[in-house]
């Protein structure tokens, strides 16, 4: 009997457990004027200095990269009009991305 309350207990206490966000990162972008604005921050609000930026377009080939300021910010300019993938490389692990749809860079 006490061994079922046991495997209970355990099996209970994945319900109260909260997502890991060790290895977390969040990074925004958007396109405006012809540049590409850049925003990335951890989950406590920290901003990602020198935060490692590479553009990818459709095919994944890197097609401009950057560095994050200590606000965690970085502008590049459009490199191409396709749909661009923004990635982050921050320390210690932390990666994201973000998607910047082709529709989305102006004209």
């Amino acid at each position: 009997m006490i061994k079922y309350i046991i495997i209970l207990f355990f099996l209970l206490s994945f319900l109260f457990v909260g997502p890991a966000f060790a290895h977390k990162v969040n990074v925004f972008a958007y396109a405006e004027g012809g540049k590409i604005y850049i925003e990335s921050y951890f989950p406590d609000g920290k901003s990602v200095e020198g935060g490692r930026i590479e553009i990818l377009d459709s095919q994944n080939q890197k097609v401009a990269e950057g560095v994050t300021d200590k606000e965690g910010k970085c502008v590049l300019p459009i490199p191409k009009k396709d749909d661009l993938t923004i990635v982050i490389n921050a320390s210690m692990g932390h990666k994201n991305s973000f998607l910047l749809k082709k529709s989305e860079l102006g004209e």
